[in-house]
């Protein structure tokens, strides 16, 4: 009966989601309570919710002062010199154009945020790409890239996901992954060279063009830029080292940025307001993800739906369950959102790994080496992606058609690093 409940749970939640008949905010709360009712839980579905948000209270907090860290930032123009520098640096070489788009998406999705990473890295890049004659695909697809490779990090939106539908620190389940996702980084570079040598060979002698880089694109008042550098550094420096908890180091690194760049109260305030909405909107759904997990856990729907899957799935494939997550975990962003994926189907499988010999931990890293990851950026369920071929004014076809097999090698890659370094199996 738990288990029937528990996939019952599942597919209308992934339903209901993809359908848009209801929010995943909506989804995550009403959904599973419905279902706890069915199985005669009652009241104990106040202690499961609670028990459930308590566990990713952390997480949660950790998410609020991390986008208001970085938006600050942002605000403060931190990143204008390092967006004109690359700018002055790339010339006209379209080489040299590509990679430099590589590093921008990069450094610009520090924040975690797909949408700001296209809206600063597109304008300052677009007018480049127009004046040389580079296609937009090529900046479409560097781009989306840089920012999916980087959606990895710490306090991007599926790490996030995965760490709060496990009950894990973000730093447990990602600092292994660090060298993995350091060559991913190099992938997407050597990929970023590859393409930049394609335009230059189809555009041929372009040195005649008279471009003024200094011209190009939107510029943003820079400010304190020395010591915010130092402030990111030392933030994800003490993040990465685990001397405290993550949480703990955006709530402190927010105090530094917002007091130093905006010393007045009413600046302040101000700052804060503007991002807000993007702050209490993730925040709400990871609570709302905390009553869903609290739910199938507490109901025991869980353990039954993962007795299930260990009795259908070979035994031959349990220590390899996390490779074969990884393999599939970048396409899975064509199919699943991320709030579907990482809060209904990981837990089934995380759940099912560990009852055929594997480690749960193993399956959440192997997920987010590529599930809205490298994924992101040319899944249709994000908003992101539209914000993307808007913003370069391509189509979304021919964006997935070049994009998705880099996107797809550079997940490989990844896991392949990960298998080599025993990451996997840790």
């Amino acid at each position: 009966m738990a288990a029937a409940l528990g996939f019952l749970t599942i597919f209308i939640l992934l339903a209901v989601i993809m359908m848009k008949k209801l929010s995943p905010l909506v989804a995550l709360i009403s959904v599973p309570i419905i279902t706890a009712i069915i199985g005669g839980h009652g009241l104990k579905i106040g202690k499961f919710i609670n028990d459930g948000v308590k566990s990713i209270a952390p997480t949660g907090t950790m998410f609020i002062f991390a986008i208001l860290f970085f938006g600050i930032l942002t605000d403060a123009g931190t990143f204008q010199p390092i967006i004109d520098k690359i700018l002055k640096v790339v010339g006209k070489d379209p080489v040299k154009i590509a990679v430099g788009t590589a590093i921008l998406s990069m450094i610009v999705h520090l924040d975690g945020s797909g949408a700001v990473t296209f809206l600063v890295t597109v304008p300052a890049m677009l007018p480049l790409y127009e004046a040389l004659g580079m296609r937009k695909t090529t900046l479409a697809t560097i781009v989306g890239l840089g920012a999916g490779v980087m959606n990895v990090l710490p306090w991007g939106g599926p790490t996030l996901r995965a760490a709060t539908s496990l009950k894990i620190s973000v730093t447990e389940l990602f600092n292994p992954l660090f060298i993995p996702v350091l060559a991913g980084i190099v992938f997407v570079l050597f990929v970023a060279v590859k393409l930049g040598r394609d335009e230059k060979k189809r555009l041929g002698n372009i040195e005649h063009l008279n471009i003024n880089v200094d011209n190009l694109g939107e510029k943003k008042e820079s400010k304190n830029f020395g010591i915010n550098i130092i402030t990111i550094i030392v933030a994800i420096g003490v993040l990465i080292s685990g001397k405290l908890p993550p949480a703990v180091v955006f709530m402190i690194a927010f105090c530094i940025s917002v007091v130093i760049n905006y010393p007045s109260v009413k600046e302040q305030k101000e700052r804060v307001d503007s991002h807000a909405k993007a702050a209490l909107m993730m925040a709400s759904i990871l609570f709302a993800a905390g009553a869903f997990i609290g739910i199938m856990q507490g109901s025991g729907m869980i353990k039954e739906m993962s007795v299930v899957m260990v009795d259908i799935i070979p035994k031959s494939l349990g220590r390899s369950m996390a490779i074969l997550v990884g393999v599939i975990s970048m396409p899975a962003s064509l199919l699943f959102d991320p709030d579907s994926f990482y809060f209904g189907i990981l837990p089934v499988l995380a759940t099912t790994a560990q009852e055929l010999g594997s480690s749960a931990i193993s399956v959440a890293r192997a997920a987010i080496l590529g599930q809205m990851t490298t994924g992101f950026p040319v899944s249709p369920l994000t908003a992101s992606t539209f914000l993307l071929i808007g913003l370069t004014g391509v189509e979304l076809g021919e964006h997935q058609k070049k994009t998705i097999p880099y996107a797809f090698l550079t997940t490989i890659v990844m896991l392949i690093v990960a298998v080599i370094t025993g990451v996997l199996y840790k």
